[in-house]
């Protein structure tokens, strides 16, 4: 009896050594690489092709950020980019969540087959030429309409994946909400705003993290519609004609006049590299603790059904 109440008492503490040692590694293997790129970014390009560098600097230096920075595109273009992922994905979400409502309703008869449209976008695309095609005779080259109605090298506005997960969604919800609302003599929209909407805050939150993403790390679509156009330039796509440039100075130095030389023996490519990395994801990393309250709520939507 001794040994059973042992065992019972043991088997706890093992349970969460063992888990508080696991998640100490998953949170060192999932930091670590973070860590490391912003170590050299803030570390001297030449020093860094050593090697050794690991979560913090050798020789500390700003001139990383400073050839970042040097360029008077990149505060422009890091207007453009906040402008489209603002307003992308409000657009966006809100016309996710509208079309999610829709097809969620038992009633609307072309629920099924819209459903099925949506699914086969997952699965087939028309490809880069039709898009192309279809954009420059809606006259949309080289305006700032194209980041907001064809994100991501014309993806679509509504993506057919949020669009599902929201269904999924609205789906856990009660029903006789939407039942007692209509007894009321609320109509769809009435619903839709008053109840609806509210309640799917966490789902909404989880979709607009994963759409603001996508619209601020895009830059293929700038270089395809509107790379003719300087005042529609965004922040990912200055930063990677400053990559660009930066391993053309490195590969062929006789082509760069002698600032730039002089530039390129204080950065390395590895170095650039680091710097833009943190200079395109800290807005993220700012805006997302605002969000992981909901985030994770909607990561977990399906887990309790009604």
């Amino acid at each position: 009896m001794q040994t059973a109440m042992k065992k019972f008492k043991t088997e706890p503490f093992l349970f969460h050594t063992f888990n508080t040692l696991f998640m100490v590694f998953v949170a060192v293997v999932t930091l670590y690489p973070f860590l490391n790129t912003l170590a050299v970014s803030f570390n001297s390009g030449i020093d860094t092709t050593r090697g050794g560098i690991y979560v913090w600097p050798r020789e500390w230096t700003f001139k990383n950020y400073e050839a970042v920075f040097a360029s008077g595109n990149v505060y422009s273009a890091f207007g453009v980019s906040v402008a489209r992922t603002v307003i992308g994905t409000v657009i966006s979400v809100f016309l996710t969540a509208m079309l999610a409502y829709t097809i969620s309703r038992k009633e609307y008869m072309f629920r099924k087959p819209i459903t099925l449209i949506f699914v086969l976008t997952m699965y087939f695309g028309a490809g880069l030429i039709p898009s192309y095609f279809l954009i420059k005779d809606l006259h949309l080259l080289n305006n700032f309409l194209v980041y907001i109605l064809f994100p991501g090298a014309g993806a679509g506005l509504i993506s057919a994946f949020n669009m599902l997960v929201v269904r999924t969604y609205i789906h856990t919800l009660p029903e006789s909400l939407n039942e007692s609302a209509k007894i009321d003599g609320a109509s769809d929209f009435r619903v839709f705003f008053s109840i609806i909407l509210p309640l799917c805050a966490p789902v909404l939150a989880t979709i607009s993290l994963f759409t603001a993403v996508g619209q601020w790390n895009s830059w293929f679509d700038t270089f395809i519609f509107a790379s003719s156009k300087q005042e529609l330039s965004t922040l990912q796509y200055e930063l990677m004609k400053l990559l660009s440039s930066t391993v053309n100075s490195n590969a062929n130095p006789n082509l760069s006049s002698t600032a730039a030389k002089d530039t390129a023996t204080m950065i390395t490519p590895l170095s650039i590299r680091a710097a833009i990395t943190i200079v395109a994801s800290m807005p993220i990393l700012v805006v997302y603790p605002f969000l992981q309250r909901h985030f994770v709520a909607g990561m977990q939507l399906g887990s309790v059904k009604e």
